[in-house]
């Protein structure tokens, strides 16, 4: 983020002015460090005689001409005065502008294999200010057309087809892209670099032919699967034409592999830039996959829903994402390999949403945004994931087909627009018929999660004579909502515990009574929220929560199972169950999951059990039996599965004894072989990070492990291993090199990681005062992403004790820390006392 635009100044910004195009000329056959930005934007004036302003960050300014004449160059604060307009107006500003390093604006990246250099831009929230004089706010939407003098072999890619190129003297090359579509600032795009290009093509239903491209880095070009990633897209294509009943609004799709890049994707209309993680050097997990499907189709939605329809302000920005996340799954279930995209997102998107939503930062769907600032730290599990999920009840409470049609006319109405959350309600209403404004204010414009129970009674034969669901809710003014949701009765036999009866209700209020399983017998699992209708936690009576710690692996609806995993272990989150029993649980079962993606989250959750919410003095005891479990499980996986390669990395994540660290160094090695796996370069430096955490490898065989991968995922592997060395001297290295704002994004990221290895809070102790001293002083200097990445990722939480809690409240009592700020550490904190509590509960277990 480079500007902090308030809501006010956008909403008076957004009245007084109309943006018509910005005609941009970039040059970026210069040096290293700096760009020539030039912009000529023309736009309307409501009021002649008015004055406004305009954004330019970090930035040296040659010239500043308003309809002609010149004006001051100063910029205060990332702000061009613009005095006197006129009813019709041209800008054009010219600047030296800073390549990035940190991965916003036009981020520069030098290949270490090769050095060759990339650039690409990431413009959202705030930052297309970085790299051309703009009105950078999402309502000013504008034509842009772009120009760029690049060096001689190099590909550019904007949003738009059709760019011409030119040689140039001197070995360079100038591009021209015609006008784009009127275009949000953060949609725009500028993508260069001797990029390896696939080319394919997607015949849509009205005839066109949409240009599809696939763009990686040189040294990576080996390593993209452009058959599936293609794949993919089409069927994309062929899905959401369909939903949204309006053709592809861009004249081409490219897909951008970017390096060094902060987020999972960014969707720049008909140019969309993706993480390299999603290029697999090596065999990828189910999860891994299954997830870069996801993300692809989440930003093919956003083509419509956020490109071609776009929220007002970034209170709405629920409409862009809670969407496209909806629509990425239901695109994934139905049109792709992914059938139980929705059973993953039971199991482990919505467990995210669920942790969010009762941190004391909590919020509504539908927030209340002052400034770009706090839309920062809104890119979260609640406007990503718990606004799909409630997508997903919507859609079931006015009908699918409703939804759909609604959508379609809402994209139709306001295509090239803005929009705020009335506009989707009104279309909802219209095909519908239903009256959304209840529904509204208790799933949009309020916060929290309900608890739903069962109240049961029963005969002296065990049938049941009354039952109701009892609604909780949070907080000190708690909101019951309406829910549509299943029963499940499930019953314990020879096929498993299976399913006996299904019955679907509202549940409204306080209170609801069932008089339908009246004269049941009682089941052995009453699965409230069966297959995962609404939005709500769901606690077991005594008997299903028997049924589900002593013979979850024996459910055998893929679902059903998910929503009992996702039970267990909220259960552990709140202290309702001892982190042991959840550990023990996982490593009971873990040879009975048979779904790779599900194996690896237990796993990890797991994992987080044992390290945040079970006793210390019980930790060994714990990661030997997941250890064991995982070396069992992995014995008895079928060579070259899935479920392999997810129980060799829960041993990569577990293994501390000599026993199980030798049979790691053997794979390593090569002395011993696993059949079926491959020892490929990733899976070399995961084996190597567990010696080097465990302290079973050290400095000379990290240095010897990058000399063999010299690639820039080598390096970033190779930093976090020295800051994973358990070694209260590598810390403090490590952690110098954190707050020295020195690192690119990529590097920051792995020390990071490296240094907040899990297994060492005790050599992290030391460090939880030094966070309070810098938080402030990197969150004022730093760039956005990476003053939040240090915020989050090296907050002390491995120290679980009052003090720590303790130096969170006087870090946070201070007048003057920035509200965004203030939430990161609030939630850092609420995390670490949950943990204590969560140890104390432990602590009464059994054994």
């Amino acid at each position: 983020m480079a500007g902090n635009l308030t809501q006010a100044e956008a909403r008076e910004r957004a009245a007084l002015l109309s943006v018509e195009d910005y005609r941009v000329r970039i040059d970026l056959t210069g040096g290293p460090d700096t760009f020539r930005s030039t912009t000529t934007v023309r736009f309307g004036c409501a009021e002649p005689g008015a004055a406004t302003f305009i954004e330019l960050a970090d930035a040296v300014v040659h010239e500043v001409l308003l309809n002609g004449a010149a004006l001051d160059t100063a910029v205060q604060g990332g702000r061009i005065a613009l005095p006197g307009l006129a009813a019709r107006n041209e800008l054009r500003v010219v600047a030296d502008c800073r390549y990035s390093r940190t991965g916003e604006g036009l981020h520069r990246f030098t290949d270490p294999v090769d050095d060759r250099v990339y650039v690409y831009s990431q413009f959202a929230t705030a930052d297309a200010q970085r790299v051309f004089a703009c009105f950078d706010q999402p309502d000013l939407k504008a034509r842009l057309e772009l120009t760029v003098d690049a060096p001689a072999g190099w590909e550019v890619a904007s949003n738009t087809p059709g760019a011409t190129a030119a040689e140039r003297p001197a070995g360079a090359a100038t591009w021209h892209f015609p006008a784009s579509e009127p275009l949000p600032t953060y949609a725009m795009a500028l993508v260069a670099g001797p990029y390896h290009r696939v080319r394919d093509s997607y015949r849509a239903e009205d005839g066109r032919t949409i240009p599809l491209r696939l763009l990686c880095r040189a040294s990576l070009a080996e390593h993209l699967d452009a058959d599936v990633l293609f794949d993919i897209t089409k069927r994309g294509f062929d899905f959401f034409h369909g939903v949204f009943g309006t053709p592809y609004p861009f004249g081409k799709y490219d897909q951008v592999f970017a390096p060094e890049f902060n987020v999972g994707a960014m969707e720049n209309a008909g140019c969309v830039t993706v993480s390299e993680k999603y290029v697999f050097r090596s065999r990828a997990t189910a999860a891994l996959r299954e997830r870069r499907a996801e993300t692809l189709l989440h930003e093919m939605a956003h083509m419509w829903f956020g490109d071609l329809v776009t929220m007002r302000w970034w209170d709405d920005l629920w409409l862009n994402e809670s969407f496209a996340t909806y629509a990425g799954l239901l695109a994934q279930t139905e049109a792709t390999e992914w059938t139980g995209a929705w059973t993953t997102f039971a199991n482990l998107r919505k467990a995210e949403a669920y942790r969010q939503d009762q941190l004391p930062s909590t919020h509504p769907i539908a927030a209340d945004i002052p400034d770009i600032a706090a839309t920062e730290v809104n890119f979260d599990g609640i406007t990503y994931l718990k606004g799909a999920a409630v997508l997903k009840q919507l859609a079931a409470y006015v009908g699918r087909g409703n939804f759909l049609a609604a959508v379609a006319h809402y994209v139709r109405r306001h295509a090239w627009g803005n929009t705020t959350l009335p506009d989707l309600l009104a279309a909802l209403e219209e095909t519908s018929g239903r009256d959304l404004a209840a529904w509204s204010k208790e799933w949009l414009e309020t916060s929290g999660v309900n608890t739903l129970r069962a109240d049961w009674r029963f005969d002296a034969s065990g049938r049941v004579v009354s039952c109701a669901l009892v609604q909780e809710g949070t907080g000190e003014r708690p909101v019951l909502r309406a829910h549509r949701m299943a029963i499940g009765l499930y019953d314990r036999g020879p096929a498993g515990v299976v399913r006996r009866r299904r019955i679907e209700l509202d549940v409204t209020g306080e209170r609801t009574e069932v008089p339908e399983l009246v004269g049941e017998a009682r089941p052995d699992l009453l699965l409230l929220n069966d297959d995962d209708l609404t939005y709500a936690k769901v606690r077991l009576d005594d008997r299903s929560l028997r049924t589900v710690l002593g013979a979850i692996g024996e459910i055998r609806d893929p679902l059903a199972a998910a929503q009992a995993w996702t039970i267990a272990w909220d259960m552990t989150r709140d202290a309702e169950l001892p982190a042991r029993a959840y550990v023990r649980l996982v490593a009971a079962h873990l040879g009975s999951v048979t779904d790779a993606t599900l194996a690896q989250t237990l796993v990890d959750q797991a994992r987080k059990a044992l390290h945040d919410f079970a006793s210390p003095q019980w930790r060994a005891t714990g990661l030997e039996a997941l250890a064991d479990a995982a070396h069992t499980a992995l014995t008895a996986a079928e060579p070259g599965s899935d479920l392999q390669l997810v129980h060799l990395q829960a041993l990569l994540g577990t293994a501390a004894s000599p026993a199980h660290l030798t049979a790691l160094r053997e794979i390593l090695d090569g002395v011993r072989t696993v059949p079926g796996l491959a020892v490929d370069v990733d899976l070399r430096w995961a084996l190597l990070r567990r010696l080097v955490v465990c302290g079973a490898a050290g400095p000379a065989e990290i240095d010897a492990e990058r000399r063999r991968d010299p690639s820039a995922a080598g390096e970033r592997n190779a930093v976090a291993c020295l800051a994973a060395l358990p070694e209260a001297d590598a810390k403090s290295a490590a952690w110098q090199r954190i707050v020295s704002g020195e690192l690119p994004n990529s590097l920051l990221r792995a020390t990071l990681e490296g240094f907040a290895e899990p297994d060492h809070r005790r050599l992290l102790e030391p460090f939880a005062a030094p966070y309070f001293a810098e938080v402030g002083r990197m969150w004022a200097e730093a760039p956005g992403g990476t003053a939040q990445r240090f915020a989050r990722e090296a907050f002390p939480s491995g120290a679980v004790a009052e003090r720590t809690v303790a130096a969170a409240d006087a870090f946070l009592a201070a007048a003057d820390v920035p509200a965004a700020l203030r939430r990161l550490v609030l939630e850092a904190r609420d995390e670490v006392a949950r943990a204590i509590r969560a140890r104390r509960c432990d602590e009464g277990g059994e054994g």
